[in-house]
């Protein structure tokens, strides 16, 4: 039982369900009084499917750009040129429908957008991250609303991930109302995602909660709603396995993911396997929702002399009551197919020392609940997950 802390409460206005994207985005636009939208969809489901053209035909007169080359890691040169182009169109409401690269590029593009940011060097006077309670950034005028396509539940995160291409180096930008103003889930959009996609972004999500769920800083509501989303997404991913267009159980996953989600609205910061999955795509170029499934097993029993308790809840969140923890998360993971071990995604030992020297300085390393005292404790844990 959690004895002291502080929850903070998300800058979002609401999350909408129930009601077709299309439909759902017109209203907002005409709540938020927007004359002017620009859509920054996924490629697929622009040139692949109808779904963004269903969009565009709603909004009308209201419909400005549509902007589909979003690179798969978020980087300040794209987010500075797309700021542009919103601004040339006199954008005043950024509507992001994919995957997570396509919501975090939404979040940094308003901050570009509002700082005349127009280069990779306009992003170096706000180093940012989670956690921090004076933002160098000022509030933006231009809002942004989510419309997922994956499970990765970053959209209920007030944080980007930026890509630095100048290092190679993925960094977090924040600010509140880089919070999305409100955020559509709708299960007929995710038909299209490809089912890996779909459920490694799914263990992306319940990392969030499982990271909450450890985390020193975590809040008792943060931890009940948690587990109730990692349970929510077990059950709707394995039936999404089982019958990939039933609709009720991909809606489940994303009620699950939002669940999940409850620590990062809540700015409980995550642990190692955020961290070192962010070098892990950043720098390596790893999917990242291939990250969690690599990474997760062997920090849970790196962790569990601090997060016992935790580690028995999450196991029983997980179908597994009795278990190790690590174990049931690897069992999961594996029954849907995703890769288990570093090498399955390319990662040798040969970059242990590299990802090591990057890994020990992240906000999210430092915040584990078990300290590594130095690079070598992270190499350790890496030769687990070899």
């Amino acid at each position: 039982m959690r004895r002291s802390g502080v929850h903070n409460f998300p800058a979002i206005d609401r999350v909408i369900f129930g009601k077709a994207v299309a439909e759902a985005i017109c209203d907002e636009a005409e709540r938020l009084d927007a004359k002017r939208v620009f859509l920054l969809a996924s490629r697929t489901l622009n040139s692949k499917t109808d779904e963004i053209e269903k969009i565009r035909r709603t909004l009308g007169d209201k419909h400005a750009v549509t902007f589909d080359g979003i690179a798969q890691h978020t980087t300040r040169k794209q987010a500075a040129e797309v700021a542009l182009h919103a601004k040339e169109a006199q954008a005043d409401l950024v509507v992001a429908v994919g995957g997570g690269s396509a919501v975090d590029l939404a979040k940094i593009v308003i901050m570009a957008m509002e700082h005349d940011i127009c280069d990779e060097a306009g992003f170096d006077p706000f180093p940012m991250g989670p956690g921090v309670s004076q933002s160098p950034f000022r509030s933006p005028k231009v809002r942004q609303i989510a419309v997922p396509s994956t499970l990765n539940g970053g959209e209920y995160n007030a944080a980007a991930l930026v890509t630095d291409e100048r290092q190679k180096l993925k960094q977090i930008f924040f600010h509140p109302q880089m919070m999305p103003v409100s955020i559509i889930l709708d299960p007929a959009l995710t038909l299209h995602t490809p089912t890996k996609l779909w459920m490694g972004s799914g263990t992306r999500s319940m990392d969030h909660g499982i990271e909450a769920l450890c985390s020193p800083a975590g809040t008792p509501l943060a931890d009940e709603v948690v587990l109730a989303g990692i349970r929510t997404l077990r059950e709707g991913m394995l039936q999404t396995l089982q019958q990939p267009d039933d609709l009720e159980a991909r809606r489940l996953s994303q009620y699950g993911s939002w669940l999940a989600a409850f620590g990062l609205q809540a700015r409980v910061p995550m642990g190692a396997s955020h961290g070192i999955g962010h070098v892990l795509g950043g720098t390596f170029d790893v999917p990242h929702y291939y990250c969690t499934p690599v990474i997760m097993p062997s920090l849970l029993r790196y962790n569990k002399p601090f997060t016992e308790d935790a580690q028995k809840r999450l196991a029983t969140a997980l179908g597994a009551p009795g278990d190790e923890a690590a174990d049931a998360f690897a069992a999961f993971t594996a029954r849907l197919g995703l890769p288990g071990r570093l090498a399955d995604v390319g990662i040798g030992e040969d970059k242990f020392d590299q990802i090591s020297k990057i890994a020990i300085n992240h906000r999210f390393v430092k915040a584990n609940p078990r300290p590594f005292k130095n690079e070598a404790a992270i190499i350790d844990l890496l030769r687990m997950a070899a």
